[in-house]
């Protein structure tokens, strides 16, 4: 028995997500230098571990030896209860709003200090974004991360208010004074606005999604040409879509 496997089972698990952690949409194939040298293990460690993810299909072997993820995880992923009943109730609202606007529309939900992003319809002409399915973002900035930091729980604002908060343009929220008071105001009006905070050329409009119980669980938003009346003309769509949304997730408790 070699000291590998003497080790407790969270040590195994740990090396596994290391590496799966080591892919990234800048680097979505790896070879297999690469993956022990981003994962920091062992080459000996990390040829074992992605030899029983191939076999699993969490992994893939390109023709050139490089390696990415495999559709086995997004299968097993797409199964995670938060997601697809939320997606599967916001989906028709969030085809409607693009329809109305032809712009981003978008979902997501708060993992710790992020906002983590699982819908997204786009067009072809619509502005471009930092944001993908799937991805994460940081809470302070964008128009779904303010209205999720203003619903999570006090710790969660503190630490985050008490934290470092990243600065993406010149219009970015960084002092926590006022970033404190755009929070009550979204509680206030139930929309959260974020104009060129992430990018200079884009307005983020949001609007809470609740449960059958009326908590926060997810934020929808619209993310458009930033530009004067843009905030005053999507507000009332994206507030009607979030509540629809919540409507359709409190009728599948029922």
């Amino acid at each position: 028995m070699d000291n590998e496997e003497m080790e407790p089972h969270p040590s195994r698990v740990a090396r596994v997500f290391a590496v799966l952690e080591a892919f990234t949409p800048a680097r979505p194939t790896l070879a297999l230098s690469e993956l022990a040298r981003r994962a920091s293990l062992p080459l000996t460690t990390t040829h074992r571990l992605v030899a029983e993810l191939h076999r699993a299909g969490a992994l893939e072997r390109q023709a050139d030896g490089r390696y990415r993820v495999g559709l086995r995880l997004w299968e097993i992923a797409s199964l995670a209860p938060r997601g697809v009943p939320l997606r599967e109730a916001a989906l028709p609202f969030l085809e409607d709003l693009y329809e109305v606007t032809h712009e981003n529309a978008q979902l997501g939900v708060r993992e710790g200090h992020e906002v983590l992003y699982i819908e997204r319809i786009t067009g072809r002409h619509a502005v471009g974004v930092l944001t993908r399915v799937g991805g994460r973002f940081p809470l302070h900035a964008s128009g779904i991360g303010l209205v999720l930091l203003a619903h999570a729980p006090e710790h969660v604002q503190r630490e985050v208010l008490e934290g470092r908060l990243r600065r993406f343009t010149d219009y970015t929220v960084t002092d926590p004074r006022r970033l404190e008071r755009i929070l009550a105001q979204v509680r206030r009006d139930g929309v959260a606005i974020s104009d060129r905070q992430v990018t200079d050329d884009a307005m983020s409009v949001a609007a809470p999604v609740t449960d059958g119980r009326g908590t926060v669980i997810a934020a929808m938003s619209v993310v458009a040409t930033a530009g004067p009346n843009v905030a005053v003309r999507l507000a009332p769509v994206v507030r009607a879509a979030a509540r629809g949304t919540s409507r359709a997730l409190s009728a599948q408790r029922k």
